[in-house]
């Protein structure tokens, strides 16, 4: 039998609303669940957010637990409040990697439900903000047994705690046709490569890998990790010109003016050619598009509008950006180019990518300071400085337009500029 449940007046009001509420949810196992444990382990989970909501606190106190064999990957919780819900007294949150690209198939999240709710409390959220999968509520008794099962059937915990955290990557060139690399190899070769870094914590905070096809950037990884793989492409962009003529009569169409050139036209210049952030396109008088390949900054605006008319160049690869996180010590950052192009078709590319994340994590972990993550480094000793320690020369690209950046210094830019390109003239020319 079920233990009576605990009231919860404030939580029923997060029901009331028009969308769906995750109360609603939790009731529901609470309620029907077959399973008498999980009932049981709702119950209590409800009873105690009740309290935090009447005390406006929380209860939930850390520790160290683990599997064995790992570091990390699991974020313990302890109830202050234990003797209160007994029920819920632990309620453990084990992070699970997920495939690259989120590729699951229906008989595998059925594999990991069955598992959850012979060992967990059935709550999972697919995915948190870490990117792992998160299952939630598992007591000191039942966590190995729920990790040993899944490890068996192919599945690993995710990073927890100073360590390489789990990566993510975008669904890339299987979905998208925006896609200018193959954003899962690039996943797996990281991960793979510093697998011992997710599981073992040492280094002196966490340190993020993101993979986005395209500069669309649809796993925020400028803005969310510390090592971003931004896919890109270096030469013209291809433009359609039938689909550009086919597109402003189409755009008529949807607007309610069919058969209207004018109307279609003057959609296209209101909502494609005056949002391009530098000018770079042009809408012929012949209903042609012209592309000043030369300033365009990637920003994909057009690219998303039409589609079929405008598709990303031929010369594809990855840019690469360092330090972005969110609000901690200094702020919100965004990544900061530090390759602007690279290119990823051989075996030897994968290799010198691995080989920068190991000397940029190496370079972090002997320099950063306790809890301080990679980009914090980078402000904190300049990105001069940071370039010298991980072997990188500085390269003009790393700044689109100076002369539009306010705190850029001038003197001697055209001077380190030449002596810059006449490097790398001559490093071309020894090549050949």
């Amino acid at each position: 039998m079920a233990t009576k449940h605990y009231p919860t007046p404030m939580l029923d009001v997060l029901e009331e609303g028009p969308w769906p509420s995750f109360i609603t949810g939790i009731k529901n196992l609470r309620d029907n669940h077959p399973n008498e444990r999980i009932r049981n382990m709702t119950n209590g989970v409800l009873g105690q957010l009740e309290h935090s909501y009447e005390t406006r606190m929380g209860y939930w106190k850390g520790g160290t637990i683990s599997v064995f064999g790992y570091g990390g990957g699991i974020i313990p919780r302890f109830s202050e409040v234990g003797h209160m819900f007994p029920e819920s007294k632990e309620f453990h949150t084990l992070r699970v990697q997920p495939p690259a690209g989120n590729y699951y198939s229906t008989d595998m999240l059925r594999q990991l439900a069955d598992s959850w709710e012979k060992y967990g409390s059935g709550l999972q959220t697919f995915h948190g903000q870490t990117g792992n999968i998160m299952f939630i509520g598992s007591d000191s008794k039942n966590y190995q047994g729920f990790f040993d099962e899944i490890n068996d059937y192919g599945w690993d915990l995710g990073g927890a705690g100073p360590c390489v955290r789990t990566g993510m990557s975008c669904v890339g060139a299987a979905r998208c046709e925006m896609s200018n690399c193959n954003e899962q190899a690039i996943h797996r070769h990281l991960l793979n490569n510093f697998t011992d870094d997710v599981h073992r914590p040492a280094l002196p905070y966490k340190f993020k890998f993101k993979v986005s096809g395209c500069p669309n950037d649809c796993m925020n990884a400028i803005e969310r990790a510390d090592f971003a793989i931004i896919g890109t492409w270096r030469d013209d962009m291809k433009v359609n010109q039938a689909e550009v003529k086919n597109a402003i009569m189409k755009k008529a169409a949807e607007i309610g003016k069919e058969g209207d050139r004018a109307a279609g036209r003057q959609y296209m210049f209101d909502n494609v050619i005056s949002r391009c952030p530098t000018g770079a396109i042009k809408l012929n008088d012949d209903d042609t598009m012209t592309v000043d390949n030369s300033n365009c900054v990637r920003c994909m605006h057009c690219l998303n509008v039409m589609p079929k008319a405008l598709q990303t160049g031929d010369d594809k690869g990855v840019s690469i950006l360092m330090g972005g996180k969110r609000t901690l010590k200094i702020g919100d950052l965004m990544g900061t180019v530090i390759i602007p192009f690279m290119k990823m078709d051989t075996d030897e590319d994968y290799e010198r990518i691995k080989e920068l994340a190991s000397t940029v994590i190496d370079y972090w972990a002997e320099n950063g300071l306790e809890h301080e993550r990679c980009g914090e480094m980078i402000e904190r000793i300049g990105l001069v400085n940071f370039l010298e320690g991980i072997g990188i020369d500085p390269d003009p690209n790393m700044i689109q337009q100076p002369r539009n950046v306010s705190y850029v210094r001038m003197d001697g830019w055209d001077e380190a500029a030449e002596e810059w390109f006449n490097r790398k003239r001559e490093e071309k020319m020894a090549a050949a």
